[in-house]
């Protein structure tokens, strides 16, 4: 199947979702190529980088489930790398 390279940016304005954020990050993890999570006190936000290698409706899926998450947003910029497998 084909697989595309994307990175999801994610805003946490909610700690209260995180433990659900995790969950479904934690479903999603052998689509899952690296995470960077950085807390942002002064705001009190968390600013979290995901990159993920698989289809894109699976990516799309992903995405679709973690924003609709209360308090947190989540955009996800595809690279034009295709892997036609």
């Amino acid at each position: 199947m084909d697989t595309r390279v994307a990175v999801m940016g994610i805003i946490v304005e909610n700690k209260s979702s995180v433990e659900q954020l995790n969950a479904i990050l934690h479903e999603y993890g052998d689509i899952i190529i690296g995470r960077m999570g950085i807390p942002y006190k002064e705001r009190g936000i968390s600013i979290v980088s995901i990159a993920v290698d698989a289809p894109q409706d699976t990516i799309s899926a992903l995405s679709g489930k973690i924003g609709k998450l209360s308090g947190i947003s989540v955009k996800t910029a595809y690279s034009n790398v295709i892997n036609y497998g």
